[in-house]
């Protein structure tokens, strides 16, 4: 690997590793460091067009995961587990208390050393010496995949009442947001936790679920299953009936529905400014691409074809992360290093 090359990695790690940085848990005063500071949590925003969404980011480099996995595991036991007394988690708490402190230090946590080991499990498809945007979001996936199936299973021990590994539907409360709503108070029932949606995401029919059952009840965007995929089509259809008729019209769709989708689509989310009347012909166009029956009415079923752009999965924030890296080193390459470097931590 040549030295140019080194130093194009070198600064793609450092704008990696500052992009995946945000607001600290901790205070700055922990800090003893003159220097500007990498932080633990992504300050990466989503684009407004899906601002609503709960999607967390997800930390670049696995051992600044650990960490943030570490200090959310205390927060964790602290408000969930009464029984167990404060002192027992203390000393362990303290050790993460200043994870920035430690990923500020180039004696415990160098980016060059961090992006030598990275670079390799990152490029491999094909292994090149090139870090191109596929390879770059499947590593963003797989990250977010392993920090949602750790929340996933932290949740699901508060559920299992009986320790047995499972949840059955009894054991599971919905949130207390959900118990005092009226059912009505957003336009539709507030059915997505109940036992439709439980069903769906029961793959082999026992009746409980499993870890990775329960993983895609809490997030049936990520899910493979067509079961989940269908109750999400009926959740919609049930937010944006308006008129109860039990399907979508084209003024329900297109106030909602369509603007998600084309939100999605759009490359440049500066252009998502238009007027209704620019907006009609495209939306009339995929409504009738959807209305398979050609009954003027959008089925569950019908809107099969656009539920991953509604309900976006990970990989589609995986990629929109590795784009916005991918443009900032494309931009570092054509000014200095020292300048770049600069900037990265200001």
């Amino acid at each position: 690997m040549g030295l140019g090359s080194v130093l194009i990695y070198t600064i793609l790690a450092l704008i990696v590793l500052f992009f995946l940085s945000s607001h600290s848990p901790f205070n700055n005063h922990h800090s003893s460091h003159r220097h500007r500071r990498l932080k633990l949590r992504s300050n990466f925003t989503l684009s407004p067009s899906r601002s609503h969404s709960s999607h967390q980011p997800v930390p670049f480099d696995p051992l600044v995961a650990e960490l943030e996995r570490h200090r959310e595991d205390k927060q964790w036991e602290q408000q969930h587990i009464q029984h167990a007394p404060p002192h027992e988690s203390q000393p362990e708490w303290e050790d993460f208390m200043n994870a920035e402190d430690f990923i500020n230090d180039e004696d415990k946590f160098n980016v060059t050393s961090r992006l030598l080991l990275l670079f390799p499990k990152i490029d491999v498809d094909p292994a090149d010496q090139f870090v191109d945007l596929h390879e770059l979001t499947m590593w963003n996936l797989q990250q977010a995949h392993r920090e949602v199936l750790h929340r996933s299973q932290r949740e699901m021990e508060l559920h299992d009442k009986n320790h047995d590994g499972f949840v059955s539907f009894s054991e599971y409360d919905p949130p207390s947001w959900v118990k005092s709503a009226d059912k009505e108070s957003f336009g539709y029932d507030m059915g997505w936790w109940k036992e439709e949606h439980f069903n769906a995401s029961d793959a082999d029919g026992d009746g409980v679920l499993n870890l990775t059952e329960f993983n895609d009840f809490l997030h049936p965007a990520d899910s493979n299953s067509t079961k989940l995929q269908q109750w999400l089509c009926k959740e919609e259809i049930r937010e944006r009936d308006s008129d109860r008729d039990g399907k979508v019209n084209f003024k329900e769709f297109f106030h909602g529905l369509f603007d998600l989708v084309r939100n999605y689509d759009e490359e440049s989310h500066n252009d998502s400014h238009h007027s209704d009347n620019s907006l009609d012909a495209p939306a009339r166009k995929l409504f009738a691409q959807l209305d398979q029956d050609g009954d003027g009415l959008l089925s569950d079923i019908e809107l099969l074809p656009i539920i991953g752009k509604l309900h976006p999965s990970e990989h589609y924030y995986a990629k929109q992360q590795s784009e916005y890296i991918i443009s900032q080193i494309t931009i570092a390459r054509f000014i200095s290093i020292p300048s770049c470097l600069e900037n990265l931590f200001l």
